[in-house]
This record gives C-alpha cells, sequence and structure tokens, in this order.
C-alpha cells in the first residue's frame, strides 16, 4: 500500500516536486501588483516587503507571525514527505526570529488514486515534526485534489524587539547560510531514476532538519536580517534581500556548501523546471555567472537553510550560535552585503 513496501511512489503522481511548485518571482509579481495590504498601523510585515510570514502587532510588546506553506511530493515515502512540507512551513516561523506554536494541516488528496491510510502517513510524519518543534497540530482542512498535497499553516510569536525581517540588510553585513544547497537537484535526479544508492536520503535529511536556530540567532543583536532559502534558490531569495534594503551583494560560489555528487546529476541533466523559471524571472540582477554556478545558486530548494545577515561585530556571537546548534559545517560566510552600485538588486558571484 504505502512506500514502506515499495508499492508507491508519491512523486510519480504530482507534476512537481517541493517548492519547485511554486510559481516563479516574476509570475508572483504579477499576480501581487495590485495586492498592497491594506493599512493597519497593527500590520508590521504584509504583501510588501515579500518576507517570509505576516507580523501584526499584539500590542504587548509580543508580535503574531502567521504564514503558510504546502506542495507537492518532493519524496516517495509520505511519512518523510509529512516531515519535509511541515519542516519547510515552520521554517518562515523561525526565519522572522519567532517560536512556532500552532499550526493546521492542508491537505489535498486524490482519494481515486491513492489510499486514505497513505495520507495518514503524512500526517503522521507531520505531528513528528511538530512534536520536535514544540509545535500543537490543532486539525485541519481536507479536500479532493487530482495531486497529492500538503503543508501547514503556522502562527509563531517573537518579542517585537527581535522581530527579523528580509529586508533590513546593511552594507558591510556578512552573509552565513545553515544548509547545504542542491535539494532540488538531487530530488530530480530521484524523480528521474539517476540518484546513486550512496546519495539516497541525503536530500530528504537536509530538508526534514528544522531550522529552529533562527529562533536563537534573532537573539543577537548584530543579525540585521534574515530569510529562509526556498523556491526561488539562493539568488533568489538573496535578491530579494538586496532589493527591500536597497543593497547589494557578493557571494562566494566556493564558500557555498553543496549537497552530495552535484556535478554528476547536473551533467546528466538533474535540472528541475524551476531552475531556469528562477533565472528568467531575476537573472538581469545577477552578474555573469557560469552554466554550473546558475544551476546551483538557482536551483530550487525546499526546506532549504537560513540566509542570515551579520553585522562584522556579531559574527563571532553568530559562530557561536551555529556551533551549539550544532552547525559546525556552515561557520563560513558565503558572502557579503555591499553599497548599492547602480539601479535594482545586483549580486555578484565569484569563484
Amino acid at each position: 500500500m504505502t512506500t514502506k513496501d515499495q508499492t508507491i511512489r508519491l512523486t510519480q503522481y504530482s507534476h512537481g516536486a517541493g517548492c519547485g511548485c511554486k510559481l516563479s518571482p516574476a509570475v508572483l509579481d504579477r499576480i501581487l501588483a495590485n495586492q498592497d495590504t491594506v493599512p493597519d498601523a497593527r500590520l508590521l510585515v504584509g504583501n510588501h516587503s515579500r518576507d517570509d510570514a505576516g507580523a501584526f502587532d499584539l500590542e504587548d510588546g509580543r508580535v503574531l507571525l502567521s504564514t503558510t506553506d504546502f506542495f507537492m511530493p518532493i519524496v516517495d515515502d509520505p511519512y518523510e514527505f509529512g516531515r519535509i512540507a511541515s519542516a519547510n512551513a515552520i521554517s518562515d516561523i523561525y526565519a522572522m526570529g519567532g517560536d512556532p506554536v500552532m499550526a493546521i494541516a492542508i491537505l489535498g488528496w486524490p482519494v481515486d488514486k491513492l489510499p486514505p491510510e497513505v495520507a495518514g502517513e503524512v500526517l503522521e510524519g507531520s505531528r513528528a515534526v511538530c512534536a520536535e518543534a514544540g509545535v500543537a497540530l490543532a486539525g485541519g482542512h481536507s479536500i479532493d485534489s487530482p495531486e497529492p498535497i500538503f503543508g501547514l499553516a503556522v502562527n509563531g510569536l517573537v518579542d517585537r524587539v527581535y522581530l527579523k525581517q528580509n529586508d533590513a540588510g546593511e552594507a558591510g553585513d556578512i552573509l552565513f547560510l545553515t544548509k547545504a544547497v542542491g535539494v532540488g537537484i538531487l530530488s530530480t535526479a530521484e524523480k528521474k531514476g539517476l540518484l546513486q544508492e550512496e546519495d539516497r536520503g541525503v536530500a530528504a535529511a537536509s530538508m526534514m532538519r528544522l531550522n529552529s536556530v533562527g529562533s536563537k540567532l534573532a537573539r543577537i543583536a548584530g543579525v540585521h536580517a534574515m530569510t529562509d532559502v526556498t523556491g526561488f534558490g539562493l539568488l533568489g531569495h538573496l535578491s530579494e534581500m538586496c532589493r527591500g534594503a536597497e543593497v547589494n551583494a557578493a557571494v562566494d560560489f566556493a564558500a557555498v556548501r553543496q549537497l552530495a555528487n552535484l556535478d554528476y546529476y547536473l551533467d546528466a541533466g538533474a535540472i528541475p523546471g524551476g531552475t531556469g523559471r528562477n533565472w528568467d524571472s531575476y537573472g538581469q540582477h545577477i552578474g555573469v555567472v557560469s552554466e554550473k554556478v546558475r544551476d546551483v545558486l538557482c536551483d530550487p530548494q525546499t526546506s532549504g537553510g537560513l540566509l542570515v545577515a551579520v553585522a562584522p561585530d556579531a559574527v563571532d556571537e553568530v559562530k557561536t550560535a551555529l556551533r551549539e546548534a550544532g552547525l559546525e559545517a556552515h561557520l563560513e560566510p558565503v558572502g557579503e552585503l555591499k553599497k548599492r552600485d547602480g539601479a535594482g538588486a545586483y549580486v555578484e558571484v565569484r569563484g
């Protein structure tokens, strides 16, 4: 019945996978062109900054954070799919510096193609991640849909003084990234039957890991901005950070950690469709790069790492927080923000 006995492969029931299903930045811009948030002094973060979550001032020193994220399967195992989709949705709260507290499940299920018991395994995976994050999974809503879809609507809380946004970076800030990139490439390789046995489970392990370090980083005064890297790829989310903060950026390609054997899979043609859509949307804001750099840094991530902009005098404190969170592999900065030079967000990739 399930992938535990290898009879069902969830990814074969969807046209896309994970955050690679997201609408491209260019399409999203068109949809939201006339959708500015109605002014409300209590709404601290809405559509205008394209941030990770909405932020509403509770006027008692705390801010309510609210987000939703859902997608089609990026792995075949239903339990892992539930874990990944939940970790990905919860990440938006961590990216704003908050602590997630409650979630509502969102389920679309092709009841004519997949047994309800498989959906039950998806929910079991979600409950496991919610329990790990200290989140109360309060219920949800389900529909009959042509493809399997799962995700969460998540609420969180943060003290207003610790609220972090994606548009508050400053020239001179040092950039850190808390997960390796390449999830989309490995997931595409698996869907195409190209994944080598030694790389099986590598992407899933990364996607299931919570970004809980975000709430700790937010309490460091020199952490100016955070965002999580998901469907738009590293360059897309960095471009958003630059656009909002009116700064430029430089990325050291050699310093960006990559998941296993990406060169092999790129040579084999395991390039997600979202990679090209991403580049078409924001490539005009990126300096000249090789095809490989484009394919790696525009790769759509699902439950990717946190991109953190840090004042130089807070770098040591950030590294300490990363070590304490078991993220020793991510202590090397991946770039920096720079003074704006010319119109539009501009990102230079070095190496």
